[in-house]
């Protein structure tokens, strides 16, 4: 006879089974390796795929066509699903989500009440917590963190050390480059773009007379310091 569970998405109960490895259920869908870990209130099903030394804790679920792998950890309420990514040493938990085609990788966490979505990467050392929403083609790595209600999106890039606890002051430039003036661990602003981590007066030193970006990345500057101390002020 055929054992059966009910992941409560409306399909009814489903052929699965309970993994060996923590008792939780597990669709006869989805592949989940002798060596991953999970919990006995934790759930995998759909297409996703568990493997390596991760583990699914607590009420954690993994499902659509995600990947769970290595020594990644989800705990608490966490989801991840669509075809998102979790792994290295990677933490996803509390209420956190993490959907689309995200990947959260090396030692970065997610956690609170933080969705991440679309194409973005947060990996390094980063934290992303909160009320954050990060999504689009984002990328948060490096010692950065996002939290608060912070909004980060399109093409935005947060790195280094930077501390983002409000959606960001971002201008962009008529070249596909995203402008943003964050605060950073060191008490300083800076100015991020792309790989670009400057303090504003490095960023008036690079983006000088000889630059053929001069013109337009001046305008930029001197209005994202002006955005950013109207945003400071509210």
């Amino acid at each position: 006879m055929t054992t059966t569970f009910d992941f409560e998405i409306g399909d009814g109960p489903v052929p699965a089974h309970q993994h060996p490895n923590g008792g939780g259920w597990v669709a006869d869908s989805a592949t989940v390796s002798d060596t991953a870990f999970v919990a006995p209130n934790a759930l995998v099903f759909g297409n996703a795929q568990v493997s390596g030394n991760s583990q699914v804790c607590d009420n954690a679920q993994v499902y659509g066509n995600a990947k769970v792998y290595d020594n990644a950890r989800l705990y608490d309420n966490a989801q991840v699903y669509d075809n998102a990514r979790v792994y290295d040493n990677a933490r996803v938990y509390d209420d956190a989500c993490v959907y689309g085609n995200a990947q959260v990788y090396a030692n970065a966490q997610v956690y609170g009440d933080a969705l991440v979505y679309g194409d973005v990467l947060v990996c390094g050392n980063a934290l992303v917590y909160g009320d954050v929403l990060v999504c689009g083609n984002a990328l948060v790595y490096g010692n950065a963190q996002v939290h608060g209600d912070a909004r980060v999106y399109d093409n935005a890039r947060v790195h280094n050390n930077a501390r983002v606890s409000k959606t960001p002051v971002r201008v962009p430039r008529s070249d596909g480059y995203d402008f943003i003036l964050v605060p950073c661990s060191d008490g300083k602003d800076r100015i991020i773009a792309g790989c670009r981590y400057f303090t504003i007066e490095e960023a008036y030193n690079h983006w000088n007379k000889e630059h053929k970006m001069f013109e337009e990345t001046t305008i930029i500057l001197e209005a994202l310091k002006k955005l950013y101390e109207l945003q400071k002020s509210s």
